[in-house]
């Protein structure tokens, strides 16, 4: 069974400098799955990337729309 979404404190995201995002699941799946970095990309551009992808994943998960 999936974990109950608990929804965030916007004062402390926004706190972190953060903003909201609403995405489809599908276009959230692309963002998790794909990346788009040429293999010359530098180390700074592949870590945000990865930190992307994985916040993408995580949401999807927390969501309950992957296993």
């Amino acid at each position: 069974m999936a974990e109950p979404v608990v929804p965030t404190d916007p004062q402390a995201e926004a706190a972190a400098g953060r903003v909201a995002l609403w995405l489809d699941p599908d276009d959230l799946r692309r963002f998790a799955e794909h990346c788009c970095c040429p293999e010359d990309a530098p180390a700074e551009v592949t870590e945000r990337c990865l930190r992307l992808r994985f916040r993408a994943r995580a949401a999807l998960r927390r969501g309950g729309l992957i296993g």
